[in-house]
């Protein structure tokens, strides 16, 4: 069948887009399938998949990356690689004589000629462009390695500093940095680990909370890639007995993002964390954080709030930054001031004064917050209370007309109001000034393009309690859905993630609870008395509504 067939039938393309692509292709030739490309009508990967059907060629991302050996050995030794190279053709690995070739074009026929002509055997799989660009940056990074054997894991000498320096600037090693950057960009993903790991470099992209392995180098080019990341990011290349932290300000496929540079000795060398800020990815609307509409309410009330405070619970990577950025957001205007104090500031919000804090030089959150209360704002957010003078100071700002939001570390609603006894803080100056306490996680969401329902047997459903959960909020269909995985997914059934939350206002019940060690049991048993949800049910609601799937709140919530 041909490809313009192939795409017709099961790629959605129309007839009236092929025939415009013959024509042009007898005008000006060239392939059709690149030409389609090019007019904008189909997509790389959706080229690539046509042509694995058309060819019955396997597709590159169904191989085992770990396979990829790109070092000359056996019969590989034979071959051109430049020669290859050149013409889009890579090779991979070698398995029982046969060698398995990325390609771009698997009919190039002066290649077939040249593999034949030396006697090799090979097995294509298909990749597209940028795929190939990417492992061409690997392969050419791996050209440099006989530069480097030179240099140990260990303190350097000026020689050696300079040596590694132009080592890290050299192109391959450039491309390759810039190349795992971009994938991580594309792919969505928030963090770009590095580790040694087994005697490789393990390279690792965390995707809606989930760490995913994408490749795995050789040890010794670790050295090269560190020195480039720190050169970037303003770092001393020379400096791996001690953990460091930079910054890298760069544009990645028309993205101007912030990547927030961490590392971290270890006995194998260093591991190097990137956290990507991407400035245009987030709206900080409460409206679009899959709040439930009923939390979103009551929310939306104490923000109106002219004093007290709200706080936000959670782990690292909860979300409780985006959704304290909402709520700035949602009553930032022209008669309020609002002053964030943080560390670091990791988003710009127009028309509020945001404060980086600098532990150098002894300015903290207590010192900051001190500062701001003589700028006369309304709103105020402190990034995390950490410790009881922070949060002393915090609460009697509240008092005083002030609107203060921040963020503690604990795992539930309830247990704020016992940290903060634990911090040192009066029973009365909390009950006076708590407004509400929200604990946040974030869950998975399904991949819209691939969900498939679920039939939730009756112990499933009774187990959890679903359907009086529905009955409940009015959910008139339960509509359990699984996950399947697809290409716009990455295969793993999900994309993006929503917050599910635990909302305690301080109501007068609560704050005639005795706040000790038994007050989390009481708060809860409270919630449970009065209709509150808790984590687990929150999340639960959106399984129902086929939002997020039942494992993905047990994974998260518990």
């Amino acid at each position: 069948m041909l490809l313009g067939e192939i795409l017709v039938e099961s790629y959605g393309v129309t007839p009236v887009d092929v025939e415009k692509a013959l024509k042009f292709q007898e005008k000006y030739g060239g392939l059709i399938g690149s030409i389609l490309v090019n007019m904008g009508i189909v997509s790389e990967e959706t080229l690539v998949s046509a042509l694995s059907v058309q060819l019955n060629i396997g597709l590159f991302p169904n191989i085992d990356r770990n396979r990829i050996d790109f070092q000359p050995s056996g019969l590989i030794e034979k071959l051109n690689y430049s020669f290859l190279v050149q013409r889009n053709w890579l090779p991979l690995y070698r398995s029982g004589g046969v060698i398995t070739v990325a390609v771009v074009n698997p009919l190039n026929y002066e290649v077939v000629q040249y593999l034949r002509d030396i006697g090799v055997s090979w097995q294509p799989v298909l990749v597209t462009e940028s795929q190939f660009r990417e492992l061409q940056g690997e392969y050419d990074a791996l050209r440099q390695m006989d530069d480097m054997a030179s240099l140990e894991l260990s303190d350097f000498m000026d020689a050696e500093v300079d040596k590694l320096r132009e080592l890290a600037s050299e192109a391959p090693i450039v491309n390759l940095v810039n190349t795992l950057i971009s994938r991580a960009v594309t792919r969505g993903a928030s963090d770009l680990h590095f580790e040694p790991f087994k005697n490789m470099y393990r390279v690792r992209f965390r995707i809606d909370g989930m760490l995913h392995d994408i490749d795995f180098l050789p040890l010794n080019m670790q050295l090269p890639i560190a020195s480039r990341i720190k050169i970037l990011s303003g770092m001393d290349i020379a400096e791996r007995r001690k953990p460091q932290d930079g910054q890298i300000s760069m544009k990645v496929s028309s993205k101007e993002i912030d990547i927030r540079v961490s590392t971290l000795p270890l006995a194998e060398g260093e591991s190097l964390v990137l956290r990507f800020l991407v400035k245009e990815s987030i709206s900080y609307n409460l409206d679009y954080l899959g709040i439930e509409d009923d939390l979103n309410g009551m929310l939306q009330q104490d923000i109106l709030k002219t004093a007290g405070v709200i706080l936000l619970t959670g782990p690292t990577g909860s979300g409780k930054t985006t959704t304290l950025y909402s709520c700035l957001n949602s009553i930032n205007s022209e008669d309020k001031k609002i002053i964030t104090i943080e560390d670091p500031v990791e988003y710009r919000l127009n028309g509020i004064n945001q404060i980086q804090v600098q532990h150098d030089i002894g300015y903290d959150f207590l010192t900051a917050l001190r500062s701001i209360l003589r700028q006369d704002p309304d709103v105020i957010m402190i990034g995390e209370i950490r410790d009881s003078e922070t949060a002393r100071v915090a609460m009697q700002s509240s008092l005083t007309g002030h609107l203060v939001f921040s963020t503690l570390h604990t795992n539930d609603a309830p247990t704020a109001y016992t940290r903060l006894i634990d911090l040192g803080l009066q029973e009365y100056l909390i009950n006076s000034s708590m407004i509400s306490v929200i604990a946040q996680r974030l869950v998975r969401k399904l991949c819209t393009d691939c969900a498939v329902p679920l039939e939730a047997d009756s112990s499933v459903i009774g187990t959890f309690a679903l359907d009086a959960l529905a009955e409940k909020y009015h959910v008139d269909n339960i509509r359990i859905k699984t996950a399947a995985g697809c290409p716009a997914c990455n295969h793993t059934g999900y994309r993006g993630r929503v917050g599910i939350m635990e909302y305690l206002r301080c109501t007068p019940e609560i704050k005639m609870l005795q706040k000790n060690s038994a007050f989390p049991m009481e708060a809860k048993r409270y919630m449970s008395e009065t209709g509150i949800r808790d984590l687990s049910e929150d999340g639960f609601l959106k399984c129902i509504k086929g939002v997020t799937t039942i494992d993905e709140v047990l994974r998260v919530a518990g």
